[in-house]
């Protein structure tokens, strides 16, 4: 895109015989023996110069030009990113567009337009004192300085700003590496794509059990989903050699799976095929397809490590297909997602009572619903229930590293129970040791809350080296980093959330606690007001409002806090206000009340950093006891 600059027309009438004038050259006697004297041209000064460029309308011109330059970056960005082209072609328009200063310059002293036609100003020599190459260095000198701040501000200050935020691990291209992208419903109805997507998964989670492969995680694979994107440019951003992509057509009960296996340096088809098959055959299908990549790729398999999907098997068509439409809905966290997985997860195992995924997804399902529940006798047995149905899970399937993970969880949220979850994390990773999965929520889950942040930090980043694109596990590392008082670090972590997913929603408080422990309660107060759940926007309001010296508004948004329709699930919440407001009575109140009620958020009272006030208190020893968790 280039930017048309027009001369302006001249303001007035120019005398081109000589008369004018503007076009004079101030003179001076000088003088010299014999009867006459000399007159010599005496080179314009300061005030000369920026007459003459306020003549030829340079200046306008200069303004008028950097106007529309600021403009075409405007437009350009964003077709930029919706066209999907490198951030360098940002660059180099920015160059082109500070290039073009001394010409423009160059052009506005040259040339003015009149009558519709471009005409010569007049000679340069007669205003200025210069002409020829003197005249031209200047004007280019001119221009260079006019571009000079633009040039500065982005590709130093914004440049250092955008790469100082975005701490992405280095990529690094395995030979034996391969993404697997969500495959295209092409079904009639295109009513399939949680079946497409669940087939897409299965083959990742498939290929992810071969040793010496390298699997990009689902989240950031699934990151391309329904994007117009170059293959060389995704394996590019998930560090991969290979890319799998395919399609399904499902009708009653037949299938027809297409998939090639494409080499992201080059796009070349390494290996394509078409299977037209029963559904009954599905997970043999899966299995077919896996061998042949592994094939293709020439990944030296040890003896009994061939890919199979033994743990995900089932009897039951309908079962399984139930279990994908629950394992969709549950990645996206709200209480009616959480809701209608846990019923489709019921349905899978009404079908197929042996179905172990399903008893482990039902389970991690009903914990989180018990927190919902509206008294503690109610929300201790169902989550009861839900850990026995997590045991059954890996009664079933003793090899499911996911299962492991989720009780690792559970026995955390429910029981404070930190050894036997050490335990189940430490089989997830016997496993699998480089699961995403399993490493995002042993750093979260159980390093973080005991203490041993820098542990939980290395771990989640070792992570987002299989999982680089996943919002949730940047949001993650961002609170770790908070609790070690990490800002600028945490900060970076966010900005990077923010940026793979501006519409991904975290919907907590930890982004607003960075802006309070920043100093920044205005910010705090604004990102707060867009949170999902009113408990959120209260906490934000009650500290924003309290650091801001607004005490009214406050002891307002703590009252609302308090409600007995919000308290019991935030009892965390409300303990964190009082701490950080010195009311340490209070705040230990609304801890013990969280404890009683078996709240999630006790795990963080060790690195909770709005509940520093209190580590000096015995109580506060008291509490740690309780939950099992270091004193040091």
């Amino acid at each position: 895109m280039e930017a048309r600059t027009e001369i302006p027309p001249s303001e007035g009438r120019r005398d081109t015989g000589g008369g004018d004038a503007a076009h004079s050259l101030p003179v001076e006697p000088s003088g010299a023996s014999g009867s006459g004297s000399t007159v010599q041209p005496k080179p314009a000064g300061l005030s000369g110069w920026l007459t003459e460029l306020k003549r030829r309308r340079v200046v306008r011109t200069l303004v008028g030009y950097g106007i529309a330059s600021f403009a075409v970056l405007q437009i350009i960005e964003p077709v930029m990113h919706g066209l999907h082209w490198p951030e360098t072609v940002l660059s180099y328009v920015v160059v082109a567009l500070a290039a073009g200063f001394p010409i423009v310059i160059t052009l506005a002293w040259v040339f003015d337009v009149r009558g519709g036609r471009i005409e010569r100003t007049g000679p340069a020599a007669k205003a200025t004192g210069l002409r020829g190459i003197p005249l031209a260095l200047l004007l280019v000198g001119i221009g260079v300085l006019a571009a000079a701040p633009g040039l500065i501000w982005y590709f130093f200050i914004r440049g250092g700003a955008r790469t100082e935020a975005v701490p992405v691990p280095a990529t690094v291209v395995v030979t034996s590496s391969i993404a697997v992208l969500p495959f295209v419903d092409l079904s009639q109805a295109k009513d399939q794509e949680y079946f497409a997507d669940g087939l897409a998964e299965e083959l990742l989670n498939l290929l992810g059990k071969v040793p010496g492969l390298q699997v990009a995680a689902r989240t950031s694979a699934f990151s391309f989903k329904s994007k117009n994107i170059k293959i060389s440019e995704i394996g590019r951003e998930l560090g991969v050699a290979t890319v799998l992509e395919g399609s399904v057509r499902k009708s009653g009960d037949r299938l027809r799976i297409t998939t090639q296996l494409i080499s992201a340096a080059d796009g070349y088809h390494l290996w394509s095929e078409t299977y037209d098959r029963k559904l009954t055959d599905l997970f043999a299908v899966q299995e077919e397809i896996a061998q042949a990549v592994v094939s293709v790729l020439k990944v030296k398999l040890l003896p009994g490590h061939s890919p199979k999907a033994q743990e995900h098997r089932t009897e039951s068509t309908d079962a399984y297909l139930h279990y994908l439409v629950g394992r969709k809905l549950s990645a996206f966290r709200t209480l009616d997602n959480n809701r209608r997985a846990f019923a489709a997860f019921q349905k899978a195992l009404d079908l197929d009572p042996g179905f172990a995924p399903a008893w482990a997804g039902l389970g991690y399902m009903r914990s989180w619903l018990a927190d919902y529940g509206p008294s503690l006798v109610e929300r201790v047995e169902q989550k009861t229930q839900a850990l026995n149905e997590v045991d059954k899970s890996i009664a079933l399937a003793p090899g499911l590293a996911e299962a492991y993970v989720i009780r690792g969880i559970l026995r955390i949220r429910d029981r404070f129970d930190w050894t036997g979850s050490q335990a189940d994390f430490e089989g997830a990773l016997a496993i699998n040791p480089d699961d995403p999965f399993a490493l995002e929520q042993y750093g979260f889950w159980f390093l973080a809350w005991r203490g041993q942040l820098r542990e939980a930090a290395a771990s989640l980043r070792k992570a987002l080296e299989r999982d680089r694109l996943n919002p949730a596990l940047w949001h993650r590392l961002g609170c770790v980093l908070v609790f070690d008082n990490q800002l600028e670090a945490a900060r970076k972590a966010f900005d990077r959330e923010y940026e793979i997913a501006s519409t991904f929603s975290n919907d907590d408080g930890w982004p607003v606690y960075l802006l309070i422990l920043e100093g920044k309660p205005a910010d705090a107060l604004r990102v707060s007001s867009g949170l999902e759940l009113e408990a959120w926007r209260l906490v934000g309001a009650a500290l924003a409002h309290r650091v801001l010296g607004h005490e009214e508004e406050s002891q307002k948004a703590l009252a609302a806090l308090r409600a007995p329709h919000l308290a019991p699930g935030f009892s965390v919440q409300v303990a964190q206000v009082h701490a950080f407001r010195g009311e340490r009575n209070a705040a230990f109140e609304w801890l013990d009340r969280a404890y009683e009620n078996r709240d999630a958020g006790m795990m963080r009272l060790k690195v909770d950093p709005l509940l520093r006030k209190l580590r000096d208190d015995p109580r506060y020893t008291a509490l740690l006891r309780k939950m099992n968790l270091p004193l040091d």
